[in-house]
């Protein structure tokens, strides 16, 4: 009896063995056998802050009060270069925001703008007709609406040296902007994996 459990289990053991050489053997013969290399998670598919719930989209409507230049206003007046280089730094702070956002945030290599962001201001803007009903807008009213809108925080001082120096950084951004020459998206380039499957069926 023992001998001739001893003798089942050999035999069992040796079909599995053979059957798991012959599988492997199947599966060398077989390239579409292999893990799929562009199975794998996809590194482009990480959240994207600027993406899956656009900052622009979200909140409700803007009280146009808030983001309309008060009459008589006059932006704070220094040295150009000066502005410039202090408006750039601000460009990156995400102290400015609530939400841990900046403008850099979204408009990295000119990211975001729409086409009509070459245009001079005033002009007018998608987001502000949507969010506050006005047709167009001010270069300085445009940093007062994203502070309240993307980065989710207060309007800017109208005397305030921050709010001039965004507005000369973000001037010098339009000058240097083309349309459609925004940073090239490096999740947005052909699929190396979505070329016609060699393991698919032929029609």
């Amino acid at each position: 009896m023992i001998k001739q459990v001893i003798s089942a289990v050999s035999v069992a053991a040796f079909l599995t063995l053979a059957g798991g050489a012959d599988l492997m053997a199947q599966q060398k013969a077989n390239p579409c056998a292999a893990k799929n290399p562009c199975a794998a998670k996809n590194p482009c598919a990480t959240k994207n802050p600027c993406a899956a719930k656009h900052p622009c989209a979200a909140g409700g409507k803007v009280d146009p009060k808030l983001i309309t230049r008060p009459a008589g206003t006059k932006l704070v007046a220094a040295k150009p270069a000066e502005m410039i280089k202090e408006g750039e730094r601000l460009w990156k702070d995400t102290k400015l925001s609530t939400n841990g956002l900046s403008c850099n945030t979204c408009h990295q290599g000119n990211a975001a703008f729409n086409p009509t962001f070459a245009k001079p201001y005033p002009h007018a803007v998608a987001m502000v007709g949507e969010k506050a009903g006005l047709k167009q807008i001010q270069l300085d009213e445009m940093i007062q609406i994203c502070m309240l809108v993307p980065m989710a925080s207060k309007p800017l001082p109208w005397d305030s040296r921050e709010l001039a120096a965004l507005t000369a950084y973000t001037g010098e951004v339009q000058k240097k902007f083309k349309p459609g020459a925004a940073g090239a998206n490096p999740c947005a380039a052909k699929n190396p994996c979505a070329a016609k499957n060699p393991c698919a069926p032929k029609k």
